[in-house]
């Protein structure tokens, strides 16, 4: 009876400092090798966001050609009928016009430089060119 109040008494007492300090360790390992990765996934998932974003604009404009006869001028004809479109059978979109996933507005030009038309973010930076994150996803590639 004796041995059992001591093993008991023995687990009640908790941990020590240097366990606890040999968890924290642990732990910050973890998160330093699992943070850059998470980051990572992110901004991946932001660009992957905007090439379907993109692919979907190419499908409504793409559909607005072929009820019309003509491309848009700019994507608000794809929401709202522009007034020398006759056989304007939309809306093409079913909201509004989005910003991308860094709050900057869609790009598009009737005619192209690269195609018919030219679809684009412009990126993190929201300015044209750039590397990795703040590099612009075009429609025409």
């Amino acid at each position: 009876m004796n041995r059992t109040r001591t093993g008991i008494r023995h687990l009640a007492r908790g941990f020590t400092l240097a366990e606890l300090l040999v968890v924290m360790a642990i732990l910050a390992m973890i998160a330093a090798f699992a943070g850059p990765q998470i980051f990572k996934a992110l901004g991946g998932a932001e660009r992957d966001s905007v090439k379907v974003q993109i692919a979907n604009f190419s499908s409504a404009i793409d559909q607005y050609r072929l009820d019309v006869g003509k491309y848009p001028t700019s994507l608000n004809d794809l929401i709202e009928a522009p007034s020398d479109a006759r056989r304007w059978d939309g809306p093409y979109l079913k909201k509004t016009i989005p910003l991308d996933p860094w709050d900057n507005a869609y790009q598009y030009q009737h005619p192209g430089e690269h195609g018919d038309y030219d679809l684009l973010s412009l990126g993190a930076d929201g300015i044209p060119g750039g590397d990795g994150d703040n590099a612009d996803i075009v429609s025409w590639e």
